[in-house]
């Protein structure tokens, strides 16, 4: 009789984590930035229908890097924890943190299951206050911890390079084209150091606005309106007016 094959649980998590991080790095990064008037997400995204950036609830955004397959099926089941939560209680009850609890423990039980291969994604969850000091980002590894992120967060692909690129450069206080500019600007860089080009096209962009008169905060910058948010750079004059004058187009979270 043939002695079992044993490996340590220590050994056995070790790979697991080696397993999910060698699936999230093979993605493109993506990243989150507070700004004077909310939240911004920005990525590289070269499809249109393929959404890294989803809306949950009013004042509750979503991102993900990994497996689109994966993440999808977290983003519809926090849509539907959210729509459950805000009609059985009080919309004011659906909230992130209470969201990313609900994603904590989802990832933890599925990364310490040994049935099934852990989940190859890693979640940000954000929720625009009525100020700066009161916004939330929320950032979920693949092992279901949560990790509260103040001003900048970076996931996917080379994230460690962007975070550091980002914490030497944001500040509180940017406007929307100061912020997303910095964003291009440390998603352009490779691994070795050097920049590219990403065209307006190849990105994906939303952003969790409080100054919105309705209650849901979240919208897709695209277009037109992204152009010139583009090319007005640092000018905070220029970035406003932009964001002012532009249709709002609202991601559904119908599912």
């Amino acid at each position: 009789m043939s002695t079992p094959f044993y490996v340590s649980p220590q050994q056995a998590m070790a790979d697991r984590a080696e397993y999910a991080r060698k699936g999230i790095a093979r993605g493109r990064s993506l990243v989150v930035l507070q700004y004077a008037d909310g939240i911004v997400f920005v990525g590289e995204n070269p499809s249109r229908a393929l959404h890294k950036f989803s809306e949950i609830y009013d004042r509750i955004g979503f991102a993900a890097a990994g497996k689109y397959n994966e993440y999808e099926n977290l983003r519809i089941g926090g849509v539907r924890y959210a729509d459950l939560r805000g009609y059985t209680y009080d919309r004011d009850d659906v909230t992130a943190r209470g969201l990313a609890n609900v994603y904590a423990q989802t990832l933890g039980t599925i990364f310490s299951s040994q049935a099934e291969k852990p989940y190859e994604v890693e979640l940000v969850v954000a929720e625009v206050g009525d100020g700066p000091e009161s916004d939330q980002i929320y950032r979920l590894p693949h092992d279901g911890s949560i990790v509260d992120e103040h001003g900048s967060v970076a996931v996917g692909g080379n994230a460690e390079q962007i975070s550091g690129y980002l914490d030497q450069r944001h500040r509180d206080g940017m406007t929307l084209a100061e912020a997303l500019k910095l964003a291009v600007q440390a998603l352009s860089r490779d691994t070795n150091g050097s920049e590219r080009e990403i065209p307006a096209e190849r990105l994906e962009v939303a952003v969790l606005d409080r100054t919105r008169p309705q209650q849901r905060k979240f919208k897709r910058i695209v277009g037109a309106q992204l152009s010139r948010l583009l090319d007005s750079g640092a000018s905070a004059g220029a970035g406003d007016s932009a964001g002012s004058e532009a249709d709002d187009t609202d991601a559904g979270a119908d599912e």
